[in-house]
């Protein structure tokens, strides 16, 4: 009883303490696992000696590890990243390659024994997804080209560090001979987990997870229990849980549902992934941490414009603008979270010493917190260096590459009678209509209509981004739920037309005020009438203005908009 009493106390003292420190990493613009890593130094031996690493958090730190993977396998859309996926493999492998000799030649100068310096080369050419992906999710640049080909080449590097962490996690080989037979098996079993894995993503999930969709709960746990299944097999198999959970993270990616997917999951993934970055800092004492301090700082000064110059090159070698290949290779300059994931395994298989985690730690720390500051600025930085870089612009227009990146739409929030009747007149005006739904039913119907479709619940952030919110020309909202409406017009773009519905005129009044452009009573409202005010605003926008004009001053004196329809069918006849 007291062992595990002292257990939930560790386990409440880093909870509280990482999210204080997480808010503050967050408030400066630094990522949370520096804040996260930050916590287990303070905690650990390292300074305050509050806290030992324990039974719990070496399983929560593994299972953390898994689901970092799994996570990032649902994001590994096929069909997202097809049109990138030439120029991606023609830049990520060679970019492999030369940070790999970067790293190695840095670290041999540096003093490092031969392992040392290859584990050091071997971790150090992966860019940080969780940096990358947040940073320019915040920019609203991840479906950008730039973006478009980070996101394609971070995918490519997480393919490979998740193959290197299994084979890490076999143990020291006994030779060249014994290191390519476990390449080989595992390669072997791979590829018959793929198939097995490609054949239940194909004919059993979609099936499964459509019979389930409607309900929240069912669809959540049977998420969590196939990344579990997973899990559970390749450990079984003698193979890395972490490539299991990512193989099962990959699968659920085909589905239209892994957008809401990812929103349900992220919030026990975040819980699993601060244990594990906690855990690692837990690990390490002082003279470990700073015994290659100066080594870091050095090798941080080399990498970080090692890595812009190589990515810089084989993107201007692809043949992309300048302004691309600039803002493309800024984002990818930092060392991933996965020199530490890597330096942990190896740690524990007797490869190397506590002292290379250390470095690898603190390595890791430095370049992620620079590029943070070198995203969040980069077109700032295009600009100041535009003169420079312009020798280096080829002639030519930019390279074009197919991909679904929506602009100037219509995006339309719910599906029902007063929405199917609109969606066919709003595709007369759009060349692209995107519906938000998370009914089963209703997305197939939208489909075998032809619509663009997006699964979810709106008040998540990665459908809304799916749905290209902030780009969009007009949204048409169904929701008559103030809080959902407040959201939507909190985020749209300074010239979207906003409509939205209401219950009550004292409802209406405040979404007025936060900017809607037109708010409908639903209690008068019908199908036939929403038509005809769209219609009326599209056809004849000066009448429509003033009609509205007339609703907001109704409203504003909580009289009911009952006349409305009649003013807008007198107007637009005229």
């Amino acid at each position: 009883m007291v062992a595990e009493l002292a257990l939930s106390t560790d386990f409440a003292i880093i909870l509280v303490t990482a999210a204080f420190i997480g808010i503050i990493a967050h408030r400066t613009g630094q990522p949370t696992i520096v804040g996260y890593l930050f916590t287990g130094l303070l905690l650990g031996p390292a300074v305050l000696e509050i806290v030992e690493p324990s039974e719990i958090t070496t399983t929560m730190a593994e299972l953390g590890l898994a689901f970092l993977l799994f996570l990032l396998g649902t994001k590994l859309r096929i069909e997202d990243i097809r049109h990138v996926l030439g120029p991606v493999i023609k830049i990520s492998l060679p970019q492999m390659v030369l940070v790999f000799l970067t790293g190695l030649g840095t670290a041999m100068v540096l003093g490092f024994r031969p392992l040392e310096a290859l584990l050091i080369g071997l971790v150090v050419m992966y860019s940080s997804t969780a940096v990358v992906i947040k940073m320019l999710t915040d920019k609203d640049a991840v479906t950008s080209l730039p973006g478009k080909i980070d996101v394609g080449v971070l995918l490519v590097q997480d393919v490979v560090v998740v193959i290197l962490l299994t084979v890490l996690g076999t143990g020291r080989p006994d030779g060249a001979a014994d290191l390519g037979i476990t390449l080989l098996t595992i390669l072997g079993l791979l590829t018959g987990v793929g198939f097995v894995t490609a054949a239940a993503t194909r004919y059993l999930l979609p099936e499964m997870f459509r019979r389930i969709a409607d309900n929240k709960d069912a669809f959540f746990l049977a998420a969590v229990a196939w990344a579990f299944l997973f899990i559970l097999v390749f450990d079984q198999l003698g193979l890395s849980i972490e490539m299991g959970a990512f193989l099962a993270g990959v699968s659920l990616a085909q589905l239209p549902y892994s957008t809401e997917l990812r929103d349900r999951i992220s919030p026990l993934t975040n819980l699993f992934i601060l244990i594990f970055f906690v855990s690692v800092g837990l690990q390490l004492d002082a003279g470990d941490l700073f015994v290659y301090w100066q080594e870091a700082a050095i090798a941080a000064f080399v990498l970080i414009p090692a890595k812009f110059l190589v990515f810089f090159a084989l993107l201007n070698w692809q043949g992309f603008s300048l302004e691309t290949t600039f803002l493309g290779s800024v984002a990818m300059v930092q060392v991933s979270e996965f020199a530490l994931v890597a330096g942990t395994v190896a740690v524990a298989e007797g490869f190397v010493g506590e002292p290379i985690l250390g470095f690898l730690s603190l390595l890791a720390v430095l370049t992620m917190s620079v590029s943070v500051y070198v995203i969040k600025y980069n077109y700032h930085l295009y600009e100041q260096l535009h003169p420079f870089l312009s020798r280096w612009e080829t002639a030519g227009s930019e390279r074009v590459i197919e991909h679904r990146h929506y602009r100037d739409h219509a995006v339309v929030i719910g599906y029902d009678e007063l929405t199917r009747n609109v969606l066919p007149r709003l595709a007369e005006f759009y060349d692209d209509v995107v519906v938000i739904d998370r009914k089963v039913a209703h997305i197939e119907a939208l489909e075998a209509a032809g619509y663009d479709v997006v699964y979810g619940d709106f008040r998540h952030a990665e459908v809304r981004t799916a749905a290209g919110l902030r780009r969009a020309d007009f949204v048409l909202s169904s929701s008559a739920e103030p809080d959902v409406n407040k959201a939507l017009l909190a985020e749209v773009g300074e010239r979207t037309t906003v409509f939205v519905e209401a219950e009550w005129a004292a409802d209406a009044r405040e979404l007025y005020g936060y900017g809607a452009h037109y708010v409908a009573l639903s209690p008068q409202l019908t199908a036939e009438r929403l038509t005809e005010y769209l219609e009326g605003y599209f056809e004849d926008s000066e009448t429509f203005s003033r009609v509205a004009e007339t609703d907001v001053r109704s409203s504003r004196r909580s009289e009911p908009v009952s006349r409305q329809a009649e003013d807008l069918d007198g107007g637009v006849g005229e």
